[in-house]
């Protein structure tokens, strides 16, 4: 497992989603880094990590106990989870299962349960099922973000999948995503939400305006679903990948909630 490790003091464990890797916390962690110990690791399957090619590798469980590892071997005391998307399921879960090691959580365009996300979602699904590991992660993400950028950016989130090979993570996935309480991911999901509602850690939630997955509904009931949260007004002129569409601006509001 690859992750960037940059700066000093307690640490922030920044979880990536799908189909990027921890190049989309780059415009962050110089502001983060100044008070605090920045971790962003790749997924099994993404960026720099390792990338199995048996398609049954991949699984909700697999994801969560390879970031509990992680967190293990570094030792992590005090972290406070920076959760987007496919960050969300992962870090949540590992928030109720080692709550001795979570202080804090920052909770950006993301959710958990059992049920469609809506159909956007699903449209988003049934293209992956179609494309398969013909898709281009970088094409993508510039479909999904409301800033202009450049081509050497969309390259820089193309760069770790050069070959079909390379994308069973991507693929995998949206699949992994619990649509109903008897997917296979559905028991556990189910869980983790149940038990969030005892997690008593103060939470940061932050949605953009331009997500048509996450809308602002969302993030008012991921609000009320956390016990000790804090709702921040949804940020302007962004969509799903906040980080990459405003991630100084995201990394301004939770420095000055960490009081970093």
């Amino acid at each position: 497992m690859h992750y960037l490790d940059e700066g000093a003091g307690d640490p922030l464990l920044l979880l990536h989603g799908e189909p990027t890797w921890s190049f989309l916390y780059r415009k962050m962690i110089p502001t983060l880094a100044r008070g605090a110990r920045c971790i962003a690791p790749d997924y099994f399957g993404f960026g720099r990590s390792d990338k199995p090619t048996d398609p049954a590798w991949y699984s909700y469980d697999r994801h969560v106990e390879s970031i509990a590892r992680l967190v293990e071997a570094l030792d992590l005391q005090r972290v406070t989870l920076v959760l987007q998307d496919w960050g969300g399921p992962i870090g949540f879960r590992l928030a109720v299962e080692h709550p001795e090691r979570v202080a804090r959580l920052v909770v950006l365009n993301t959710g958990i349960g059992a049920r469609a996300p809506g159909e956007a979602w699903l449209r988003f699904q049934a293209f992956m099922r179609r494309v398969d590991t013909e898709i281009v992660a970088g094409q993508l993400v510039r479909l999904s973000l409301v800033q202009p950028t450049s081509d050497e950016v969309i390259a820089g989130y193309d760069a770790p999948f050069p070959v079909p090979e390379s994308r069973f993570g991507i693929v995998r996935f949206p699949e992994l995503v619990a649509t109903s309480a008897d997917h296979p991911s559905g028991p556990a999901m189910l869980q983790t939400r149940d038990r969030l509602r005892e997690l008593d850690r103060p939470a940061l939630v932050l949605f953009s305006d331009g997500d048509p997955i996450f809308s602002r509904r969302a993030a008012e009931l991921m609000a009320e679903l956390l016990p000790d949260a804090e709702l921040d007004p949804p940020l302007e002129g962004a969509g799903h990948f906040l980080q990459e569409d405003r991630g100084e601006a995201v990394a301004a509001r939770i420095a000055a909630w960490l009081g970093l």
